[in-house]
């Protein structure tokens, strides 16, 4: 059935392509690089970019749930409203994914269970930039099978945002957004909190974000300060350790403070900043009685980059240095840090009138208890017929072990000291048209991954999972997506993954995370206006995962807006499915909000 859906829509979608006259270039959207910024059509990746547009249409409701809107994305979460939730690239795990906040790298060396915890909530979002594939040679480690940066904005003027929900499990959520400055000096101020009693028995949660973000405008340039921490409490039924752990409790805290300077002198450009992000991570085995099992960890890193950007005859050559060091104290993990220095090179060029532009690359790591690493790559991409464009990428990455992965202990997980670092090679080819109106692209992707590391069990007995370097795997995929303006007032979108995910050797045992992946993944969503002021959004997903089967879920939003005042009506699982992204963790069934947004504009 979902082969013919998506056979129909992408019928509909060529057809519709045949037909439309309008052929003018859709607005560009730059997407931030480390060094260079290039417009949206240009890139030489598979790029996708969720707008604010987007966002305040989707039955979102937090950024884990608007990322599972995107094809090849998997995020397998645990609850609801972004409680804990893991994110993964076309078979990745989540320790393979970068996650940035306005370019500042927000990942824990703890555990990649944590990369999530921003301090922005989804509403507050300006975009998200998703790069699907390594971005290792650009942003260096985690980003091993893709990078995601999500981008706020100080704009100028005064205006104050305020938003109410509620919603079924005695659910709530109060925001306040505020812009105040000028032209020069622009400041942002968010705060937000959002609270239920839970679906089930202990998944209660509470959770709290406040985060600052100002911009000083200088002579061609910009100094940008970023503040912000984020507060989790929740009871986390069968979250980890096993479905019958029903009484686990957990206490997440993310902090980020960062400073940022870019300038341009002529020719050349300078992008640097300085950072330091905490990281806090409280468990519970029984949150009732402490006593049994109590984990505390807090993770420091600290670090500054430096790029910089030159134009010349010969092309864009783009040069950074980044140090960081990181730092753990934990009852379990013990005390561990380690510093990591990386230099990136990276030249663009542009031949036979811009048509064809092609990117090397390659970024050096050093770690200094784990070694070197060199990370090569080069995007080439051919544009033709104005609209038309062909593109390529090949990229070598390596990922180093979490220090949960080398030394967490617990009756049911054992880490490793001698795990070695794995690494992979991947290869995209792909194909996308882009008019005024409409988007559409396919590509065929491959990731030959080395030492690959997973937890694994001998037998499924046995209660322990061991960290281990299970041997080689192989991904091979294909992706499309379509996406139609069909007239002002509707707009459809659909998208489809296929993943054949498999052990090119393997040494034995039963794995938890490798083969843990979406087969088949389709998207659709229909975004229609009527009757001057009202908006609403159906999003379909299909998921077909390996170890867990498949599911279908149907979200829906409905929105009235009308000058700086919105009310919505939003509701999820529609259909009221059973379904599990995670193994040992049942979703939530139907679930109601209605809220509403005021802008209060000051003179």
């Amino acid at each position: 059935m979902n082969k013919q859906l998506l056979a129909a829509f992408l019928l509909a979608g060529i057809c519709s392509i045949k037909a439309q006259e309008k052929t003018a270039e859709i607005d560009s959207i730059e997407i931030q690089g480390k060094f260079i910024s290039t417009p949206y059509k240009n890139a030489n990746q598979n790029i996708s970019v969720i707008t604010k547009t987007d966002i305040l249409n989707s039955p979102a409701t937090s950024i884990d749930e608007i990322l599972q809107q995107i094809p090849g994305m998997d995020i397998r979460r645990r609850g609801a409203n972004g409680v804990q939730s893991d994110i993964g690239f076309r078979g990745s795990s989540f320790e393979q994914v970068l996650l940035l906040l306005n370019g500042i790298r927000m990942n824990d060396s703890q555990t990649g269970h944590n990369s999530l915890n921003v301090p922005v909530d989804l509403e507050d979002v300006e975009r998200i930039e998703i790069i699907k594939g390594p971005a290792a040679r650009r942003f260096g480690q985690n980003a091993y099978a893709g990078a995601i940066n999500i981008i706020t904005k100080a704009n100028p003027g005064k205006r104050v945002k305020i938003r109410a929900e509620g919603g079924d499990y005695e659910t709530y959520g109060l925001g306040l957004n505020a812009n105040f400055g000028n032209e020069k000096f622009s400041n942002l101020l968010q705060a937000n909190s959002n609270s239920s009693q839970g679906y089930r028995h202990n998944t209660d949660f509470e959770m709290k974000n406040v985060f600052y973000q100002n911009q000083l405008k200088i002579k061609d340039g910009s100094i940008r300060l970023q503040a912000g921490i984020s507060e989790k409490k929740f009871g986390a039924n069968g979250f980890y350790s096993s479905p019958a752990a029903t009484e686990q409790y957990e206490e997440l805290q993310a902090s980020i403070v960062s400073l940022a300077y870019q300038q341009n002198f002529g020719k050349l450009k300078l992008n640097s900043n300085v950072y330091w992000r905490r990281g806090q991570d409280m468990y519970l085995f029984n949150r009732e009685k402490p006593e049994i099992y109590r984990n505390m960890h807090i993770g420091n890193n600290v670090g500054g980059e430096v790029n910089s950007t030159y134009t010349s005859n010969l092309g864009t050559t783009g040069l950074g240095v980044e140090l960081r060091k990181e730092f753990l104290a934990s009852n379990n993990l013990g005390h561990r840090e380690r510093f990591v220095s990386q230099v990136f090179f990276e030249h663009h060029i542009s031949l036979l009138d811009k048509k064809l532009n092609i990117t090397p690359g390659i970024s050096w790591a050093n770690y200094s208890n784990e070694g070197n690493f060199f990370y090569p790559g080069l995007d080439v991409g051919y544009s033709f017929y104005e609209n038309n464009k062909i593109y390529g990428n090949i990229s070598k990455v390596h990922r180093v072990p979490t220090f949960t992965d080398l030394y967490y202990t617990s009756k049911t997980e054992q880490g490793n000291e001698n795990l070695v670092p794995e690494s992979a090679v991947y290869a995209e080819i792909g194909y996308q048209y882009q008019t005024k109106n409409i988007l559409g692209k396919v590509s065929g992707f491959y990731r030959g991954s080395s030492d690959a590391i997973d937890w694994v069990k001998s037998s499924l007995q046995d209660p322990v999972w061991y960290a281990k370097n299970v041997g080689d795997t192989e991904i091979k995929g294909i992706e499309a997506e379509l996406s139609h303006q069909v007239f002002d007032w509707m707009k459809y979108t659909v998208g489809y993954t296929y993943l054949d995910n498999k052990f090119k050797e393997f040494s034995g045992g039963y794995s938890r995370y490798v083969l843990d992946n979406l087969k088949h993944q389709f998207v659709a969503k229909l975004n229609t206006k009527f009757l001057k002021y009202f908006t609403n959004e159906l999003v379909y997903r299909y998921n077909d995962r390996v170890n867990l089967g498949s599911y279908n879920l149907l979200d829906e939003k409905l929105s009235f807006n009308k000058n700086d005042f919105s009310v919505y009506v939003l509701v999820n699982n529609v259909t009221d499915s059973d379904y599990t992204e995670t193994f040992g963790v049942p979703m939530p069934q139907r679930w109601f909000h209605i809220g509403f947004t005021y802008n209060i504009n000051i003179k």
